[in-house]
């Protein structure tokens, strides 16, 4: 009768400290009792309660006090599934995941039970932390096992170990089977998918959570607005900002610094300006972002001047904002700030950083490779010995100004340093050679290295491709194929621009079905390679449906569109996309310019061409080049306004290159004025002794006046300044293999027969009367 009455004697005391330990546990601010009350209930002979015990374990994790916590686990005389579940979850939340792991193997050792949900949640997230796949690969069998798998907690944490090593496949099939998701759930796939750098996947599945009426926490945001900057998707990004809004979520520091973000990368630099200037409260990575914003816009006073801001606030900038500004001064050859942002840097200990190194041969960018090479001499002459990345960087600048001969001091360095076919040295020698024409010694770089990754194969293809040599890239593919790699949306560019160059729709169709089945024809670049490809091969109505139907197209897709409209001469079509491409709030380009006058030229719209042109800078801020001039006097000339032309080319800001009076020269043919067309072809050769353009449209002009002394004298000219016509070439694509001509050449296997049936064609079109036009053959001769 005494245990008994002991134990009756105890009850309400445990009943007691019971009910003060959860009053405690739910009051964040008596967290700190839970050691009195512990020491209570061992003072009243309750140390071996269970109930008692699992209250204090779940108050020391919430109040995080995990040594006590585990003190308390270690001697406790009895444990049950809820002990070894608060334990393993309070490990994986605090960053103790391989203590967690060991918590859960001891389980698994020393009981007979299943683990519960809660247990097998919080060991697959550690092993997420800790990356210990293999391990998280086991405690999956057993979640299948034991049935869990439509857990919503088991099947979250399955999710996001799945999309945390980029197996989405078998993340959306355990998605897909879950009764019941909530936000953590699409929150984990949502990220996965942006991840793996499948963003368009990521915005669909947002689209889904909202519709089914689960309602988006600002994680989930943060990831999709993310997505929405990845692939350069304003209006998207515009939607979910104006979400935000509506639904009153708190707009923290991070959801503004993606925002931020998103905005600076669709070149609407002002609105994120606006949003960072209200931001109440502001950290280290929205000063950095907002500066990058500027200097990936160009506007490089601004990033300077913010910088500047910064740093006189006290804020400690880091790497990245020092490289970005350094950048900036580059570009603006702003030595002094340079000199300043430099001396910050080693002030801050960040000099030795490679990222700031690197960012202190931002003097090199835009054509400052003087500079950067006075900037490397210095280092070299002090105490600083180059390494690999100073190198690599310099590669990169002598490739963006075809210094081959500096590239090759560069690489001679490299191999004195032994790190010639490192593969991050090797990728940028076989970019840099490419880029200099030299592509049989980019193959070579390419054919020497052991180890190839696919950014290696990826620039040897587009060495290829740059070079025209697009055969040579087909079949250097087929060698990536074999090798087992799986080519990227950055491979897939370049073999479409292949197809492209080559007209060839057969390779092109071919392509695209491989894009399909890789999953990367939403990529933007991609889809833009392909409305090229089916454009130049001259299936406009299927670039137009492909055009249509991409998501979040840049100004490189509307170029496209407008180009190969006006190629076509369909002017007014080209005319329209532009229209389309302003309502969409689509920032124009240089190159969108010369295709707008390029279809105003064609269809004789002289008024709206002109309107175009003076007000691309006015209006858009971009400076006119050759290449909009030549398009102008085109524009005049085709209308018949070549003396209009002419003036327009002598009040030209800029010296006229031999194409501006070249256009103007083939408006003179056209209209048959010989006098104006002597002078254009006059200075057209003063330009350009070695071009044979201008001697043969003034030959032209001369013979279709019948002119022939003249048309001559033009020739022995043409033959006297030593400037050769080249060759037309044509191509046709024939069961499914490419046949190429040359202008008279006899190149072909079948040449022989070829000609045979032309002479036999021309003799029968003469026997049924046919009269050859000869007004211009005085401009051939046998080399065309």
């Amino acid at each position: 009768m005494g245990s008994k009455s002991a134990a009756y004697d105890l009850l309400p005391r445990a009943q007691n400290l019971a009910r003060l330990l959860q009053s405690c546990i739910s009051d964040r601010t008596h967290r700190s009792r839970f050691p009195p009350i512990h020491a209570q209930s061992v003072v009243a002979g309750l140390e071996s309660d269970l109930f008692l015990n699992n209250l204090l374990l779940n108050g020391y994790s919430k109040a995080g006090r995990l040594r006590e916590a585990r003190q308390l686990f270690d001697r406790m005389p009895r444990t049950n599934l809820i002990s070894w579940s608060t334990m393993i979850a309070m490990c994986a939340q605090h960053g103790r995941e391989g203590e967690a792991i060991t918590l859960f193997s001891r389980f698994r050792r020393s009981s007979f039970r299943c683990p519960n949900e809660f247990i097998l949640a919080s060991v697959l997230r550690a092993c997420v932390q800790m990356c210990a796949d293999s391990f998280a690969c086991q405690v999956q069998d057993l979640v299948v096992k034991t049935g869990f798998c439509s857990d919503v907690f088991v099947g979250t944490a399955l999710i996001n170990f799945y999309a945390k090593i980029g197996c989405m496949d078998e993340a959306m099939l355990i998605f897909d089977e879950l009764p019941v998701r909530n936000s953590v759930t699409w929150t984990a796939v949502i990220t996965g998918y942006s991840q793996v750098g499948n963003s368009w996947m990521s915005l669909e599945l947002f689209d889904e959570m909202r519709e089914s009426g689960v309602q988006p926490d600002r994680f989930v945001l943060s990831s999709v607005i993310s997505a929405c900057s990845t692939e350069h998707f304003l209006e998207g990004g515009r939607q979910i900002h104006g979400h935000l809004y509506r639904s009153g979520i708190d707009m923290d520091i991070s959801i503004n610094n993606v925002l931020i973000d998103l905005y600076c990368k669709c070149d609407r630099v002002r609105t994120a300006r606006g949003l960072f200037d209200r931001m109440c409260i502001r950290n280290l990575v929205s000063w950095t972002t907002m500066i990058a914003g500027y200097m990936q816009n160009s506007l490089d006073s601004e990033a300077i001047d913010l910088f500047s801001e910064m740093t006189q606030l006290g804020w400690q900038a880091d790497g990245f904002a020092c490289t970005s500004v350094l950048s900036s001064c580059g570009s603006m050859m702003a030595l002094l700030q340079g000199k300043q942002v430099h001396g910050y840097a080693i002030k801050a200990n960040l000099d030795a950083n490679q990222y700031v190194k690197n960012g202190l041969l931002g003097y090199a960018r835009h054509e400052k490779l003087v500079e950067a090479v006075s900037l490397f001499n210095r280092m070299r002459s002090g105490t600083l010995n180059p390494n690999l990345l100073t190198l690599v960087s310099l590669l990169g600048v002598s490739a963006s100004s075809s210094a081959v001969d500096l590239s090759k001091q560069f690489h001679s360095l490299m191999i004195k340093f032994g790190a010639a076919l490192n593969l991050f040295a090797g990728s940028a020698l076989v970019d840099v050679y490419s880029k200099c024409a030299f592509v049989d010694d980019a193959r070579a770089i390419f054919d020497e290295m052991e180890d190839k990754d696919l950014v290696v194969w990826n620039a040897m293809i587009y060495g290829y491709t740059q070079n025209g040599q697009g055969e040579e890239a087909l079949k250097l593919f087929h060698q990536l194929q074999v090798c087992g790699l799986t080519p990227t949306e950055f491979t897939f560019v370049a073999l479409v621009t292949v197809a492209s160059n080559l007209a060839s729709l057969f390779h092109g169709l071919q392509f695209h079905n491989l894009i399909i089945k890789a999953g990367v024809d939403l990529d933007p670049h991609v889809s833009n390679a392909l409305v090229d490809m089916y454009a130049k091969c001259g299936c406009i109505n299927e670039a137009w449906r492909l055009f249509d139907s991409t998501r979040g197209r840049d100004v490189v897709c509307w170029n496209s569109m407008i180009s190969r409209y006006a190629q076509h001469g369909h002017a007014e079509e080209a005319l329209k996309i532009f229209q389309l491409m302003r309502d969409e709030e689509i920032e124009p380009n240089y190159v969108t310019f010369v295709g707008v006058l390029s279809a105003c030229s064609h269809a004789g719209l002289v008024e709206e061409g002109l309107h175009h042109f003076y007000s691309m800078r006015d209006k858009c801020g971009v400076v006119p080049g050759i290449e909009h001039y030549a398009s102008v006097v085109s524009l005049l000339g085709r209308a018949g306004k070549v003396h209009e032309a002419k003036e327009f080319i002598e009040q030209m800001p800029i010296e006229p290159a031999a194409i501006i009076w070249r256009s103007l020269l083939s408006a003179c043919q056209v209209s048959g004025d010989v006098e104006l067309g002597k002078y254009a072809a006059e200075m057209a050769i003063t330009a350009n002794p070695k071009d044979s353009g201008p001697y043969v449209l003034l030959s032209n002009i001369f013979a279709s006046k019948g002119m022939w002394v003249d048309a001559e004298k033009v020739r022995k000219g043409m033959n006297c300044s030593l400037a050769s016509k080249e060759p037309g070439y044509s191509w046709i694509e024939v069961m499914k293999e490419i046949h190429v001509f040359i202008a008279r050449g006899r190149e072909h296997r079948q040449a022989d027969l070829i000609y045979f049936m032309l002479d036999g064609l021309t003799k029968v079109i003469k026997d049924v009367g046919y009269v050859p036009d000869i007004t211009l053959l005085s401009t051939t001769d046998g080399n065309d």
